[in-house]
């Protein structure tokens, strides 16, 4: 199981990437990854995706929903993969 936060801005997702590794040490720092949205040609309409990867998908429910609220704090949502 993956859970893919999405952010418009590249130092929002990097310093949830930061945040979520320091609070979730078990997961390590995710990846950050641009993602151009489909049939779009222009670069500013890319979303930033902080990967957190959840083998066995084990993250309690409390953890998923810190992630939920560290999205929505900057401005992102989660989605799962």
């Amino acid at each position: 199981m993956r859970h893919l936060l999405v952010f418009a801005e590249r130092a929002d997702a990097e310093e949830v990437a930061d945040l979520v590794g320091e609070e979730f040490p078990r997961v390590g720092t995710p990846s950050v990854v641009r993602e151009t949205l489909a049939g779009e040609d222009d670069a500013e309409d890319a979303q930033w995706l902080v990967v957190v990867e959840d083998p066995g998908d084990t993250l309690p429910e409390e953890a998923v929903a810190r992630l939920d609220e560290l999205a929505e704090e900057y401005d992102g949502w989660r989605e799962r993969d």
